[in-house]
């Protein structure tokens, strides 16, 4: 059997590339800046985009013009500013942080399910809400109640849950999303990332922070654009068609645990008591929640 053909490889090895991608946030430091490495990303990502599904988009190109402002809104959200943040935040905080963080963005979309389309939240489900939360509030603080109760939190960390936020956003505006093939679709949301991040790029070259990428630089933006900004979502994508959204959702919670294993392996990053606190408690929130589905 091909790999294509194998879900839970598939989806391991999505989950995988994910959690990569906040390794080679760390990496970038110092050998590409933050939205150059942003808009660099969505170049690579788009050209691959338009050599797959250039024709198909040229074929739905009517319904994504008359959808044009909705495609802006879900791109500026949910790709341009969860990147933006993503690679901002990896300056302040590490990668193990990072990828907790991102864990508990399923919990996220739940709540604003509730929010905005009232869907039915049972008894569990809201406790592994508080759950999730307690532990994203144990990793801020870092374990020091005094943190919390002083607001003094890492600055990185705020960045990382205000991106996680926004693509919970984007997540669950795509209930409503345009009758577009998925590929046309996805161009079109990297072409709309693309553009909205050069404003971000143009501001870092204006304020002297902007950094164009070295030797390094280079392979790390190749790495993400190619894997987590293509080949993740080709394979999340396939891996829903095989075993549908519901059960394919359940392997992002992999994402903090990867990054749990290459942060302290890759980078040398310390994964202290409350890491390991907050990884159980993020997890074990979402399961709880999972479990109380109807």
């Amino acid at each position: 059997m091909r790999l294509y053909d194998r879900p839970y490889l598939i989806l391991a090895a999505t989950t995988l590339i994910w959690a990569g991608n906040a390794i080679a946030s760390r990496l970038a430091i110092g050998h590409v800046s933050p939205m150059m490495l942003t808009t660099l990303r969505w170049v690579g990502t788009l050209s691959l985009m338009i050599a797959i599904a250039g024709p198909a988009f040229l074929r739905e190109w009517p319904q994504i013009r008359a959808n044009w402002k909705w495609l802006v809104i879900l791109g500026v959200v949910g790709f341009t500013g969860f990147n933006a943040l993503f690679y901002l935040a990896a300056l302040y905080t590490t990668a193990v942080n990072i990828g907790i963080i991102q864990g508990s963005i399923p919990v996220m979309v739940l709540t604003g399910a509730y929010l905005v389309h009232r869907t039915a939240v049972t008894a569990l489900q809201a406790i592994g809400i508080v759950v999730t939360i307690a532990g994203i509030a144990l990793l801020a603080a870092r374990g020091d109640l005094a943190v919390l109760t002083g607001l003094a939190f890492n600055f990185g960390d705020v960045l990382m849950l205000v991106a996680c936020l926004g693509y919970a956003a984007y997540t669950v505006a795509l209930r409503n999303r345009p009758a577009i093939s998925p590929r046309p679709f996805f161009m079109a949301l990297a072409l709309v990332a693309f553009i909205s991040s050069l404003p971000l790029l143009a501001a870092e070259m204006a304020h002297g922070t902007a950094q164009w990428p070295d030797l390094n630089g280079w392979l790390i933006i190749l790495y993400v654009a190619v894997l987590p900004g293509f080949v993740a979502q080709i394979f999340f994508m396939r891996g829903v068609e095989l075993i549908g959204p519901g059960r394919a959702g359940l392997w992002v919670n992999l994402v903090p645990v990867w990054a749990a294993i290459l942060g302290p392996l890759i980078l040398g990053e310390v994964f202290a008591w409350y890491h390991a606190v907050a990884l159980l408690l993020v997890l074990g929130g979402i399961a709880i929640a999972e479990s109380g589905k109807r």
